[in-house]
């Protein structure tokens, strides 16, 4: 039970996730990479992962906060959730639509340092790696 209370949920908040955040990776690299006239640097690319994981994160948000609700289990009062529709309707009946983005903000504060950082080591090692072979 209570170990992989909320996993269906949180794969339903990656995948949207992974979906928006790596094209728009890639998307922005080439983008940048046509401005200049060439690739894009490691320090570059970690500032396209950082927008680009700041834009999903937004967009996930509400996802995220079910996420959350079902892992916990029951509301304020004390009953439990049936099942994300359930958090959902209960939500904005009991809370108004706009709690589906409480927290919006360090969510997307800490994703775009964290897209940051990911992408800027991967693009590093990589270039590292792929100089070495060449």
């Amino acid at each position: 039970g209570g170990l992989y209370r909320g996993y269906g949920i949180t794969l339903m908040r990656e995948v949207p996730f992974a979906f928006i955040q790596f094209p728009l990776y890639e998307r922005f690299k080439i983008e940048w990479a046509k401005v200049q006239g060439y690739e894009t640097s490691p320090l570059q690319a970690a500032a396209c992962g950082s927008v680009s994981g700041g834009i999903a994160a937004a967009l996930t948000t509400p996802l995220d906060v079910i996420k959350t609700r079902l892992m916990l289990g029951t509301d304020k009062h004390g009953v439990k959730y049936t099942g994300a529709r359930d958090v959902v309707e209960r939500l904005i009946n009991e809370e108004g639509s706009s709690i589906l983005l409480s927290g919006i903000q360090p969510r997307v504060m800490w994703i775009s340092i964290g897209g940051f950082v990911f992408f800027g080591a991967y693009e590093s090692y990589r270039s590292i790696l792929m100089s070495g072979w060449q």
